[in-house]
């Protein structure tokens, strides 16, 4: 796997956007901050697959069952899947767009701790 100039673009926007994240959270706003989180993990395992596969996912689904295609070939993706989908069921799907951001502690536990998931998905593109 070659990390290209597109790979680390997207990579950044994931740092920026969990960056981002942060900011909202110490704003007061676990919802804009939820969906930021989701974004940046989003970004990073969009990049991951282009670094995988050459292909750059362009929706969510694209990038779940492409996800899930290269969890099912490196068990290091694959223990990484759970937390991917609390992200996008928890902070995206239940917080976000439901407003249900309870327990409030795990909420800002899984934002905050986005950073280190991106951090380990570059890992694995390289």
């Amino acid at each position: 796997m070659v990390i290209t100039a597109r790979v680390a673009e997207i990579f950044s926007d994931a740092r920026f956007m969990q960056a981002s994240a942060l900011e909202r959270l110490e704003e007061g706003d676990v919802r804009d901050a939820s969906d930021k989180a989701w974004c940046a993990t989003k970004r990073a395992c969009d990049a991951l697959i282009l670094a995988r596969t050459g292909v750059e996912p362009e929706t969510t689904p694209e990038t779940r069952r492409e996800m899930q295609k290269v969890a099912a070939e490196d068990r290091r993706v694959n223990r990484l899947m759970p937390r991917y989908y609390t992200r996008m069921a928890h902070l995206h799907g239940e917080c976000f767009y439901l407003g249900f951001c309870d327990p409030l502690d795990e909420t800002e536990r899984r934002i905050r701790e986005t950073a280190d998931l991106i951090n380990e998905i570059e890992s694995l593109a390289e």
